[in-house]
């Protein structure tokens, strides 16, 4: 018996699915961000048509497919019925139903730049990758000269072009998001794949919420959490090495500090000033110096200050995907002294955990069994005061049209391992900030990520400004790299 208790876990505990807000009253609420859409509309809906009536769109693309761009856009305009996912995915009745304006094409013919169908042809010579630098570069300076006629600029990359996608110190995707944030230009890429996919409504959601946002407007906020002060905000930090290996430095992307709603979505570019000492170990567990971790959330702090009228949060909490070093821990601490309550949390998506969700057996006398459905969104096993893994996959009934729904649908979700380096407090509202924050991540129509978007925003922004060198340390709007 004794080596029985020695064994045994914790006891568990199981968080409310997340609110979502469609007003800024909060009277507007639903679990599930696509049928909250359905229902409400979007967040912005009241003031987005004011300022932009119709949603325009610019495109480059080649001449071969100028036809099923057009075909595609009537897509987001049309009424469709769920074809897959259906215990989550309500039917899509059209952009201009949901999110309250048209997407109309940008009037102007000088928005609309025809490329040539063949990658030889796209520009002068030299290697693939090249003459598709140089097609962007053109593309996106002739976009420049009329940004005032167009909200988002559709960029079709042929699945015929790949072998121009990629090359050493080259990737098309980020070059293309750092010549728009250069411009100010919010890009949407297509490939292939958008003209056969067949589960039509899927595609609607998916592609009109991104459009939507990257035009400008928000499609819904988180409502507030239970036992979380309206002042509370977020970091999220992620780094990325930069240049020669041997002199090599840190590149930090840093969301901006996001409100307790969820709200806010630009970030700071920041280079690290001292040199990487040990290579090696900064790549098993990046970090920076004190010095420089104190000046990326010093210029954190002062984004959320401009934003909230100089106010300065009641608390803030730190996100990143690795372990706190002393030093750093002592740089966020120098930077946020003036902030009365200061979390910094590490977020491991892959802490090698896996659990068995078990009901109760149907015959008398016999043990437990497994349900059909895998452990509850929610979950949270305490595996110390200070750590606890949670469930942000799993079984979410609550945001189901019918009953159950399991995202992922195959294999046993694995958790969210958190880790509290610094800070006070229950564990439990920890936990239900990462939950919750999984819910924010507008460039998809997911009811979850896998991981907080304090998280994800800043790993998608840092690879981004890790290969394009020519991005300054600088605050960009996130939907610039969406």
């Amino acid at each position: 018996m004794s080596g029985y208790n020695a064994s045994k876990l914790p006891p568990f505990s199981l968080l409310d699915e997340p609110q979502l807000a469609f007003s800024s009253d909060n009277m507007s609420l639903d679990v599930n961000p696509l049928r909250g859409l359905d229902r409400y509309g979007a967040y912005s809906s009241a003031t987005f048509a004011t300022y932009t009536p119709a949603l325009r769109l610019a495109s480059l693309v080649p001449a071969g497919g100028r036809s099923r761009v057009r075909d595609l856009i009537e897509t987001l305009r049309s009424h469709h019925a769920p074809g897959d996912r259906k215990e989550y995915v309500p039917a899509f009745r059209g952009f201009e139903k949901v999110f309250g304006v048209p997407l109309v094409g940008a009037q102007t013919h000088l928005a609309h730049i025809k490329w040539p169908d063949d990658l030889d042809s796209l520009g002068p010579a030299g290697p693939p990758h090249a003459r598709l630098l140089h097609a962007l570069r053109d593309g996106m300076s002739r976009l420049a000269l009329v940004r005032d006629q167009f909200d988002v600029a559709l960029v079709h990359l042929p699945d015929a072009w790949q072998v121009a996608f990629r090359a050493p110190g080259f990737d098309a995707h980020d070059a293309l998001k750092a010549l728009g944030a250069a411009h100010s230009i919010p890009t949407q890429v297509i490939n292939d794949r958008v003209f056969t996919f067949g589960y039509k409504a899927s595609l609607a959601w998916r592609l009109s919420i991104a459009l939507y946002v990257k035009a400008g407007g928000i499609p819904w906020k988180l409502a507030p959490l239970p036992g979380v002060p309206e002042d509370t905000a977020y970091i999220g930090l992620a780094y990325a090495l930069r240049g020669d290996p041997k002199e090599a430095h840190y590149v930090t992307c840093c969301s901006q500090v996001f409100d307790a709603d969820g709200g806010g979505m630009q970030f700071v570019a920041f280079e690290a000033r001292d040199p990487v000492r040990d290579i090696e170990e900064a790549r098993r567990n990046p970090f920076l110096s004190r010095n420089d971790m104190r000046a990326v959330l010093a210029r954190s702090l002062n984004l959320y200050q401009s934003r909230n009228g100089g106010l300065l949060p009641r608390r803030l909490v730190v996100h990143k995907t690795t372990s706190f070093k002393p030093e750093e821990l002592e740089g966020a601490l120098d930077a946020l002294s003036a902030v009365p309550e200061v979390e910094c949390v590490e977020v491991a998506s892959s802490p090698g955990w896996r659990g068995v969700w078990l009901k109760e057996s149907r015959i008398e006398g016999q043990r437990s069994e497994p349900d059909n459905y895998p452990v509850p969104r929610g979950t949270v096993l305490f595996r110390s005061g200070t750590s606890a893994l949670v469930w942000v996959a799993g079984n979410a009934p609550r945001a189901s049209l019918r009953n159950d729904y399991y995202q992922g649908k195959k294999s046993i979700p694995r958790p969210i391992n958190i880790t509290r380096h610094a800070g006070v407090g229950p564990m439990e509202l920890t936990a239900l900030e990462a939950l919750a924050l999984t819910k924010m991540d507008w460039n998809n129509d997911a009811l979850y990520d896998p991981v907080p978007v304090t998280i994800r925003y800043s790993q998608r922004l840092a690879r981004t400004i890790a290969n394009e060198p020519t991005l300054p340390g600088n605050t960009y709007a996130y939907r610039l790299f969406m």
